[in-house]
């Protein structure tokens, strides 16, 4: 009486602390994994998704099966121990008796799966529901959308739409927790009247008392595991629904991954010449779970999918960047510029024709290696809440501080730094909302001058400058540009004059190429382009000298005649 109590004790600390470890390597296991896939997905994957749904099913989804992870495997094992030794006494004293205790079990078992299935679906609806208040969490009070939101003075909107997908939401928690409550709690008044009727049949037997009080106190030993295990098999009902959004994204495809074979590209090798060949591109739609997919689908009135015209992108480009060229592409918005951009670092892969580095089908090459080569400065800065030093490290992890310091004197932003409150060790807030544009954009610049890739990609990256910080910045990038192949995606001309190619681009078609002096000859869109931002005129016509202005004077290479 004494010795088994104190083992028992020992062993269920045990069994806490084994099951716990194990329940938690799994949930551990289960993030990694999740998170390493959707770091592996493309570009085109995270066009399509949402912020706050990719967070809810890492943190909400994982962390709701942590009870049935971790308690599931030891509940089942005791219960099933317990069950079969009872089982085996019960039938020693009585078989009859044992037949009638088991009369009912089938039938709760029935209706334990069907109260599983209901439980399964309000728990995919919860999450769904938590998912989405988590959505509307990220998006309303972020930087950007506390600004939206405060500009257009709409908080009053926000509150609302969080007060209703926040309604909804306990709703269907108090939903998932009660149902199946009611039959569990016909099944356990069963349970605890069931030894009145052992003792009612057993009156007309012919069994001794020591073995009626025998049997019931087996019975109560066998019914309640048995109950333990109904509800054990409802939470993992339950905890199935969110599996299934667990799985639906680790079960996506990765479609921009290494190919067999695929080589290194040493850095110190690669001499830095791009080549398109006969590309076609069209953006594809995002790459969804097949669960959302059934959602989004559309049907016409005969119940057929309609399927929306597929236009290219671009189409049929081919063009040649020999290395440590500054060529510049321009042209209207929506003509293509920036998506050009992304095929090169192989954010997107081409729909057909080749990219290619030094030669190499970019498709060919280490993604890893690709990524070592090409350096990019996009429209839309992305600055970590962390300080102005470890935003620079980024990109080189190991940079010493005067590295550091020649990239940020490099991109005409050192000075400015310097003057902040803790200098480099200044935070600059979420999304670098602390800094200026301009500000944002230079330190981005100096991030990817700490890269020192072969292969510069510039999508307007001065756009957020000030005349002043532009030509700073122009100034400082000249000597950088001359030992690595660059690539400037530019609106403004001021920014590409001195390019040694230009690449006009339009409707997802290269229209014209040249430099610029040539391309004012030709008097194309290139000359109509220019006259629109330095003279501010009309283009009437095209002629052999130039471009026809509408007020009648001719557009030359060498100004207006």
């Amino acid at each position: 009486m004494i010795a088994i109590p104190l083992v028992s004790g020992v062993i269920g600390v045990g069994q806490t602390y084994l099951t716990t470890v194990v329940g938690q390597r799994v949930m551990q296991d289960l993030r990694n994994r999740l998170y390493e896939h959707l770091q592996a997905m493309s570009l085109r994957f995270f066009t399509g998704a949402r912020t706050g749904d990719l967070q809810s099913r890492l943190q909400n989804d994982v962390g709701g099966v942590q009870s049935v992870v971790t308690n599931t495997a030891s509940s089942v094992l005791s219960n099933v121990v317990t069950v079969l030794s009872t089982v085996v006494a019960m039938l020693l004293l009585s078989w009859q008796l044992t037949a009638l205790s088991f009369a009912v079990v089938p039938v709760f078992v029935f209706l334990t799966w069907r109260v599983g299935r209901a439980r399964r679906q309000i728990s995919k609806e919860t999450q769904e529901s938590l998912a989405e208040l988590s959505t509307l969490t990220e998006e309303t009070l972020s930087v950007s959308g506390v600004l939206l939101a405060k500009t257009f003075d709409r908080q009053r909107d926000a509150i609302a739409r969080y007060r209703e997908g926040n309604r909804r939401l306990a709703w269907l928690q108090v939903r998932q927790q009660m149902v199946g409550r009611s039959f569990f709690a016909l099944v356990q008044v069963f349970f605890s009247a069931s030894p009145a009727l052992i003792f009612l049949v057993a009156g007309y037997s012919h069994l001794s008392l020591g073995t009626i009080v025998a049997f019931t106190t087996l019975q109560t030993r066998l019914l309640f595991p048995i109950g333990n295990m109904l509800q054990t098999s409802v939470e993992v009902q339950s905890s199935l629904a969110l599996f299934e959004r667990i799985f639906a994204y680790l079960d996506l495809p990765q479609d921009i991954v290494d190919a067999p074979g695929a080589r290194e590209l040493p850095k110190d090798r690669v001499r830095g010449r791009v080549e398109l060949d006969e590309v076609y591109f069209r953006y594809e739609e995002p790459v969804r779970p097949a669960a959302l997919e059934a959602q989004a689908v559309e049907v016409d009135g005969d119940g057929s999918r309609p399927v929306a015209p597929r236009e290219w992108t671009l189409e049929d480009i081919t063009l040649e960047i020999e290395p440590g060229q500054l060529a510049a592409i321009v042209g209207p918005s929506g003509a293509g510029k920036t998506t050009i951009s992304y095929l090169v670092p192989r954010l997107y892969d081409v729909t057909r024709g080749h990219v290619r580095i030094d030669g190499i089908d970019v498709r060919d090459i280490k993604l890893a290696s690709l990524a070592e080569i090409v350096g990019m400065v996009t429209q839309e800065t992305y600055l970590f809440h962390s300080s102005v030093r470890e935003n620079l490290l980024y990109a080189k992890p190991d940079a010493s501080q005067e590295e550091i310091g020649a990239a940020t004197r490099a991109a005409a932003i050192h000075e400015r730094i310097t003057e902040l409150s803790e200098g480099y060790d200044t935070l600059v807030g979420e999304r670098g909302y602390r800094m200026s544009g301009g500000e944002k954009q230079r330190l981005a610049i100096a991030r990817v001058i700490l890269k020192d890739p072969r292969i510069l990609i510039l999508d307007e990256a001065t756009s957020a400058l000030d005349t002043t910080s532009e030509r700073l910045v122009q100034h400082a990038l000249e000597p950088l540009m001359e030992e690595r192949t660059t690539i400037a995606i530019a609106h403004r001309l001021s920014t590409i004059l001195a390019a040694d190619m230009i690449f006009v681009v339009d409707r997802g078609r290269l229209r014209e190429q040249g430099t610029h002096d040539e391309l004012l000859r030709q008097g194309g869109l290139y000359a109509e382009l220019y006259v629109q931002q330095f003279q501010g005129g009309l283009v009437e016509a095209r002629c052999e000298d130039g471009v026809v202005l509408a007020s009648g004077e001719v557009l030359t290479t060498a100004g207006v005649s």
